[in-house]
This record gives C-alpha cells, sequence and structure tokens, in this order.
C-alpha cells in the first residue's frame, strides 16, 4: 500500500483520499527508520489504561519532514508543555502518517480532522480554496480513538 493523499477537484468542492501509514508505536528508533522526512499529514496518539487510543496530536509539517516532528512531538525530553510531556513520559505514543507535498492538500485535510474532533476550536485555517471539503480514509489497521 503507498501511503498519502490524493484530490480530486470538482470545481467549487474537492474529494480527498487519504491512505495513512500502519500505526507504530513512537520511538526513536522506529521513527528514524521508517518515517520518511518528506512533508505530509501525521496523527499521534497515547495508549490510556484501558487499552483505548486517545488523540494528542493531529498536524502537517513542511520543513524537516514528518520524520524530525512526529521525532520531536514524541520525545519528553524536546516537549514543554506540562501535561504533554507526563503522558510522553508515561504512556505508551503511537502515531501514522500519509505524506504530500502540497500546502492546499495539508491545510484542507488538517482543518476537515480538527473540525470534525474539535468542533467548538478547530484552531486551524483551510486553504479557502473549496466550498466544500470532503474525505475518505484508507488505513491498513482498524482504528478506534476515545476523544
Amino acid at each position: 500500500m503507498t501511503f498519502g493523499i490524493t484530490a480530486q477537484d470538482k470545481g467549487e468542492d474537492v474529494y480527498y483520499t487519504i491512505r495513512w501509514s500502519p500505526l507504530a508505536l513512537a520511538d526513536r528508533w522506529t521513527i528514524s527508520a521508517q518515517v520518511p522526512a518528506v512533508a505530509g499529514v501525521y496523527e499521534i496518539y497515547w495508549m490510556d489504561d484501558h487499552g483505548h487510543l486517545r488523540m494528542l496530536s493531529v498536524g502537517n509539517t513542511h520543513y524537516g519532514g514528518l520524520r524530525s516532528e512526529i521525532r520531536r512531538l514524541t520525545d519528553p525530553e524536546l516537549i514543554t508543555d506540562a501535561q504533554a510531556k507526563e503522558i510522553l513520559e508515561n504512556k505508551e505514543i503511537w502515531f501514522r502518517y500519509a505524506p504530500t507535498n502540497s500546502n492546499t492538500v495539508m491545510a484542507d485535510v488538517v482543518w476537515f480532522f480538527r473540525k470534525t474532533y474539535f468542533p467548538e476550536n478547530p484552531g486551524v485555517e483551510s486553504s479557502g480554496k473549496y466550498r466544500k471539503i470532503f474525505l475518505k480514509e484508507s488505513a491498513p489497521d482498524k482504528l478506534i480513538w476515545v476523544p
């Protein structure tokens, strides 16, 4: 399976298909060996005491690429936020990613996820290029997470 994001532009609307990488346990060696140093979208989760994945972060990265950003966001020594640092130090951390070089695609996909997951405050803007954004996900794992 090839990971990444494709788009079908339908004038004022766009249909994205995101093909996620398999979920992987975040450790510096796995990240260094498996994650490409390219631009893209990522999701980071932590495992709670009941074996459920909980969203820690969803975002995109340009410079330095997915490898350095996922590595930075999953290393408690590099994080200053106390709550995130505690999670990173004490919980199992998982991640997945989808490469893309398009700024428009990254903006729209991250906005779509954040608007879906955190409707009261997505914290990001879409590209503004499209009236409606549609998204279909494909992943090798059956992912169920708790907000």
